[in-house]
């Protein structure tokens, strides 16, 4: 039990002893949740749902960045990608168009989970490919904004 304990502990610190610094990058309509399509995409802005994410995660250095702009979003991978300890990207629809986004996560050090609300694979054909997840930790999609908080557990159980 002890030992549980002290790596769930353990887990919201890096190898250096500091706390874990865990960015969330979302692209495209994603500052749209709570009012585009919320039959797909729910009710809940991001911004709420990301108050409370916070604090449960209160022990990890935890941010959030949104873009309409794929420069811009490969800009902010570059820019965190050597430091932060992990980076939950939903690129929305980059995900299926976006080369430039691809070889950004392939190009940067930070362990990236790919994240989709919904499952891209139940949806149009084109959502079906990913230029992202070849290079990825891993992909969690189809669980909501819960999506996010397994992204985070996967990243603080390492």
């Amino acid at each position: 039990m002890i030992f549980q304990i002290q790596s769930i502990i353990y887990g919201f610190f890096n190898s250096f002893g500091v706390m874990k610094r865990i960015i969330i990058i979302n692209g495209p309509n994603l500052n749209l949740l709570g009012k585009r399509e919320p039959e797909i995409y729910g009710e809940r802005s991001f911004d709420d749902f990301f108050i409370d994410l916070k604090k449960v995660f209160s022990e990890i250095d935890l941010s959030y960045f949104q873009s309409n702009i794929e420069g811009e979003i490969i800009d902010k991978l570059h820019e965190v990608g050597f430091q932060y300890d992990g980076i939950i990207l939903n690129a929305a629809a980059y995900t299926h168009t976006s080369v430039g986004i691809g070889d950004a996560v392939k190009a940067i050090s930070s362990p990236v989970v790919e994240v989709h609300m919904s499952n891209t694979l139940s949806r149009e054909d084109y959502r079906h490919h990913s230029f992202i997840a070849p290079n990825a930790k891993g992909v969690i999609a189809g669980f909501g904004l819960q999506s996010y908080a397994l992204a985070v557990r996967s990243l603080i159980s390492e």
